[in-house]
């Protein structure tokens, strides 16, 4: 009886080498798989203490901006008077209305806030053309009961 191939054929150079050849292959790529994660594990480590620097670096900024906003009516240079202004803070920090305190509002000022470097954002900026371009209006709402 022929068979296909002896178990002689399994020990010929070429099978050693073919088999040399796919086992280093194999081996050769786990080693490559091992070593991207430690690198990227390693990157990833620093990248994420980064991240979390830079979080905590603006939340910070945020709440001081924040703070700085709702005591801003108490400090020198303040345009209005501060006890005729009212915290709204979006999309304009304050509303004044001068001469709320005398019993006569002469004037209606929106007031906003920025320190630093910091600009007006773009709903900001509209809110400033819409008054500065006088398109402004008062409204009564009478509730139906």
């Amino acid at each position: 009886m022929e068979t296909l191939f002896s178990l002689r054929d399994l020990y010929s150079p070429a099978a050693v080498f073919v088999f040399c050849v796919l086992a280093s292959a194999v081996l050769f790529l786990l080693i490559g798989i091992k070593i991207g994660r430690m690198i990227s594990s390693a990157g990833m480590k620093g990248r994420f203490k980064s991240e979390r620097a830079d979080a905590v670096k603006r939340s910070r900024a945020v709440l001081t901006g924040q703070m700085a906003e709702q005591i801003s009516p108490w400090m020198p240079g303040f345009p209005v008077n501060p006890s005729e202004a009212r915290f709204i803070g979006k999309p304009v920090d304050f509303i004044a209305f001068n001469g709320l305190s005398s019993g006569r509002i002469s004037e209606v000022v929106f007031v906003e806030v920025k320190s630093g470097a910091s600009r007006l954002s773009q709903v900001e900026e509209s809110l400033k053309e819409a008054v500065e371009s006088g398109r402004v209006r008062y409204e009564e709402f009478r509730l139906p009961f």
